[in-house]
């Protein structure tokens, strides 16, 4: 038992279909954002995030792999508001 199972804390594995994907872990400049938070936390080893990061090197990574959606417009129907116009 290591360190840090004793201290009651996980270390994250990456999984499995990352490791399929040896000539560019990171997909995008987020995700290595979010390892290197991981890794300040202590939930990934420093040994994993170096050897993502080698394995991307110095690539040009997109922000995000999806852009975020975009919220739906709301159309505005005038069936159900119709004013009363007064019979002359």
């Amino acid at each position: 038992m290591d360190a840090a199972a004793a201290d009651g804390v996980s270390l994250r594995r990456a999984p499995d279909h990352y490791a399929a994907n040896k000539k560019m872990p990171f997909k995008s400049q987020a995700q290595r954002r979010k390892f290197a938070e991981l890794l300040v936390k202590g939930e990934i080893s420093n040994e994993t995030f170096e050897e993502w990061n080698r394995s991307t090197g110095s690539a040009k990574l997109p922000e995000r792999v999806k852009p975020k959606a975009k919220a739906k417009s709301k159309t505005r129907t005038t069936r159900g508001a119709k004013s009363k116009r007064k019979a002359k």
